[in-house]
């Protein structure tokens, strides 16, 4: 069969396999005509195509990797979600614990899976922190994710066990710790976790010194903190609520300037002379680079009607926690700015990984 013949001077296009409808060459208008016309077919059938996904997403289960094991704040908050999920969706919300190296084994796992809207990524504040103090991830929470939503905010409280520590105020602590420097210790979910720089932080503005003992994420460490292994905790709220109410610990002081609804009795760091001690721990929801932005829009839809349902509410504000109140633009600059701060918190402190 003859291939198709262009002739430059004449601007037609001669296939001796067909002529036009009279007998002449066809135009070259005419074949761009008809390619534009199928190209943009093809553009609507693709569009259609992926405003179906997201209208049917989920069909199957979804994975949502949680970078620590279980029985920590991020498992607090994990659990609760992916249990709504089930019933909003009808489909499960398969939680994935990858713990290590301060929460990055996750993310880099994560980071790594089919942008199918399929797998998602619960993070937090140590993922801010850990690129200041990791100088070799390899991948980047601005660059190889898109931040969907904020899931929740909790104020850091410390913790101490009562059988070991007998200070029930911060003011007998701080008398304590300065009586033997470097002898009482505390413990984090790791080197360059959000508990291990509320440490730092708590040490650069007391002008004290206490032992870093670092976990495989605050889970076990809020176990051996129970067990009397170590001397106390800068934890987030959400995960140490339930012990603190049990008795099996006790809070001395929640970080900001007011006190937690939640915990009424407990003084807040401005009411124990810390009135720049604010250390929030927050957890927010990612997704991998390259997730269409209609399944996006759709994920994000649907974890705000979670977050407005009876049920949620109620376990967030008895872990001392807020709901989002962030839109999906809002939480990515938000996680921006959180990575220029506490790169400046590791610089003044000089925390290293341990």
């Amino acid at each position: 069969m003859n291939p198709i013949h262009a002739s430059a001077r004449d601007g037609h296009i001669t296939d001796h396999r067909s002529s036009a409808p009279h007998g002449g060459p066809v135009s070259r208008r005419t074949v761009l005509r008809a390619a534009g016309a199928a190209g943009l077919a093809a553009a609507s059938a693709g569009a259609s195509w992926a405003q179906g996904a997201a209208a049917s997403w989920p069909t199957k289960p979804v994975t949502l990797v949680v970078p620590f094991p279980a029985g920590g704040g991020t498992d607090a908050f994990a659990r609760p979600l992916s249990a709504q999920f089930a019933k909003a969706l009808g489909k499960p919300l398969i939680i994935d614990n990858r713990g290590g190296a301060g929460g990055t084994v996750g993310a880099s796992f994560a980071a790594k899976a089919t942008p199918d809207g399929y797998t998602l990524f619960m993070g937090g504040t140590h993922h801010v922190i850990a690129p200041s103090m990791y100088p070799k991830l390899d991948y980047d929470i601005e660059k190889d994710f898109v931040p969907l939503a904020l899931l929740a905010n909790v104020p850091q409280v410390l913790v101490v066990n009562p059988r070991v520590v007998k200070a029930t105020t911060m003011a007998q602590l701080l008398e304590q710790i300065k009586a033997n420097p470097g002898r009482m210790n505390y413990a984090s979910a790791g080197s360059g976790s959000s508990h291990h720089l509320a440490g730092e932080l708590f040490k650069i503005q007391t002008g004290t010194f206490i032992t870093h003992i670092p976990y495989r994420g605050a889970g076990p460490a809020l176990q051996d903190l129970i067990s009397g292994n170590v001397d106390m905790l800068f934890d987030g709220l959400g995960s140490s609520a339930a012990h603190i109410k049990g008795g099996r610990i006790r809070a001395l002081m929640v970080s900001g300037n007011r006190r937690n609804p939640a915990f009424p009795d407990v003084p807040c760091a401005a009411e124990v002379g810390l009135p720049d001690y604010t250390v929030t721990t927050w957890y927010g929801l990612w997704a991998p680079k390259g997730t269409p932005a209609d399944i996006q829009a759709r994920i994000v839809e649907e974890v705000r009607k979670l977050g407005t349902a009876d049920e949620l509410k109620a376990i967030w504000a008895g872990n001392g926690a807020e709901f989002g109140g962030m839109t999906q633009q809002q939480f990515g600059a938000f996680v921006g700015s959180e990575v220029k701060r506490w790169a400046q918190v590791v610089k003044t402190s000089g925390a290293k990984l341990e």
